[in-house]
């Protein structure tokens, strides 16, 4: 098992920064591909980004190229989401995930943190 929870969230105005991390309990970080997802209210949850287990690689949905940056520390046993230029839209949980594929779908993930909520006010 892995258990993962989830930090940084928080308000934040409209073209503000946040950056979020990850920290896994229970087994090395280094075995898992990690990815977030956030959900907002009404809607589906939905993929943000993704990073392979090494961290070589990452994996963005085309809308949110550039403004969203995934990261791993695993040494530290924690992945990170650098959120920059936040429109109100934003607004949702965000969750990290754990899986065998740094995918896109949830399927590709099999541990879940709890989800962190973001705000972004106009």
């Amino acid at each position: 098992q892995v258990q993962l929870v989830e930090s940084g969230g928080g308000l934040v105005q409209a073209g503000g920064s946040l950056r979020f991390s990850c920290t896994a309990s229970g087994r090395t970080l280094s075995n898992y591909a990690m990815g977030w997802f956030r959900q907002a209210p009404g809607k589906e949850r939905e993929f943000v980004a993704a990073i392979s287990r090494s961290g070589f690689s990452t994996r963005y949905p085309d809308s949110r190229k550039g403004r969203f940056t995934i990261s791993r520390d695993n040494a530290k046993n924690t992945v990170y989401l650098q959120m920059n230029s936040l429109k109100p839209e934003d607004t949702a949980v965000y969750y990290c995930a754990a899986g065998p594929r740094y995918g896109t779908s949830r399927s590709d993930y099999d541990y879940w943190g709890q989800g962190t909520q973001v705000t972004v006010s106009s």
